[in-house]
């Protein structure tokens, strides 16, 4: 015969916090007191006793003691009630099965039914653009995206994502972060911006130019639109080029049917796992920057209501992102160039090209002036670049 509902749920009912801080408290004291016992029994028989045993399981007893006085069981959670955030990414369902999805399942598994991440991606929750503000008034509590695309209100906005010829290798874009400066400079411009929290930075792909019609020289990029990132955008404009913004899962039907030229927002791995190269017919080999720069951020209030082993947790678990990212992306690029039959190559002649790197210093020198903060900035990376060509290879080729 079946057992009643309510008998089955009495016996699975998880303990009650007081109850659970009786039960350590009566361990505590039975623990203490075997403990005493055996150290007193250990000072009658000082011959097979050491002092320094002695004094090892006296550190013990106080030890107890203070766990009898806080009165404080573990951290206890509870599986029906776990805090809940809504995170939206830049990037479409696609892309971010690789760039978020994993790292969200992973966290969640590891919360173990203390918080659970609900993942949206481009647009589902609110437009790309609204982002920010959407964060930074609790609509959603965590984004991930670059600063530029979500459009942030801080100066240092324009070298999210594509900030041309910064970084030839997605490596730099960590080191720069870590040893250069750029996550103090970032951290203080987003501690000037009421609730929001500015968590971790990473580097995603390399951008290239793809398009309908082949681009083989710096005047055939004229009259082209195409789908970039704000900074690149604005850079490739002097040449002609010009920036269009749609949402992102538009972008494949605006390419069919005319609307766009191509794009300008990724590398190769992306523009194959998207879908975009099934309807682009050339790329082109000449790349404006080595690395997309992203971050993760999160809303003020949600943040401060984690508890700090979560809030490790999720750094750890964006980490963990920024390594997979690393992998897919460098593994990515090289084999979709060599492998890769969906779009014919094309490049630039390098007495053209090396023009275009060398207009990309007056464009640093411009965003240097936005603010003595953005001076900071481009004066990390102009430290760097010189450090890498003293390096020499493999850190950088001539």
């Amino acid at each position: 015969m079946k057992e009643d509902t309510k008998s089955i749920e009495a016996k699975t009912e998880t303990p009650e916090p007081n109850k659970r801080r009786d039960f350590i408290k009566k361990a505590a004291v039975v623990t203490t007191g075997a403990v005493a016992v055996g150290l007193a029994s250990c000072s009658d028989d000082k011959s097979s006793t050491s002092s320094e045993e002695l004094s090892k399981a006296k550190e013990k007893i106080s030890e107890l003691e203070k766990i009898i006085a806080s009165k404080e069981a573990p951290t206890a959670y509870s599986p029906t009630d776990p805090i809940k955030w809504r995170l939206q990414t830049y990037s479409g369902a696609p892309l971010g099965a690789h760039v978020i999805k994993p790292q969200i399942e992973e966290f969640n598994k590891a919360a173990h039914g203390r918080m659970e991440i609900e993942l949206y991606y481009a647009d589902q929750l609110v437009a790309t653009d609204e982002l920010f503000r959407a964060m930074q008034n609790g609509t959603i509590d965590a984004v991930q995206s670059d600063d530029a695309t979500m459009a942030s209100p801080v100066d240092i906005s324009v070298f999210g994502g594509y900030f041309p010829f910064s970084t030839r290798y997605s490596l730099d874009m960590p080191v720069l972060f870590k040893y250069y400066g750029l996550d103090a400079i970032w951290a203080e411009a987003y501690g000037e911006i009421k609730n929001v929290e500015w968590i971790s930075a990473g580097a995603w792909d390399p951008c290239h130019i793809f398009t309908k019609d082949p681009i083989r020289s710096v005047a055939d990029m004229k009259g082209k639109r195409v789908f970039g990132v704000p900074t690149a955008g604005k850079f490739l404009s002097r040449y002609g080029l010009i920036p269009v913004t749609l949402p992102w899962d538009d972008i494949e039907v605006a390419i069919q049917t005319g609307e766009l030229d191509g794009v300008a927002w990724c590398g190769f791995t992306e523009a194959y796992e998207v879908g975009w190269a099934d309807v682009c017919n050339y790329a082109l080999l000449n790349n404006v920057t080595g690395a997309w720069c992203g971050s993760y951020f999160a809303n003020t209030n949600s943040w401060n209501k984690l508890s700090p082993d979560l809030q490790a947790l999720f750094r750890m678990s964006c980490n963990d992102s920024h390594y997979y990212r690393q992998v897919w992306y460098w593994g990515g690029e090289a084999d979709l160039r060599v492998n890769g039959k969906k779009m014919e190559l094309t490049t630039i002649p390098a007495n053209e090209w090396d023009q275009v790197v060398a207009d990309s210093a007056e464009f640093w020198d411009e965003l240097a002036s936005i603010s003595p903060r953005t001076a900071k900035v481009v004066a990390a990376y102009k430290k760097y670049a010189a450090v890498m060509k003293k390096a020499g290879v493999p850190y950088r080729y001539s």
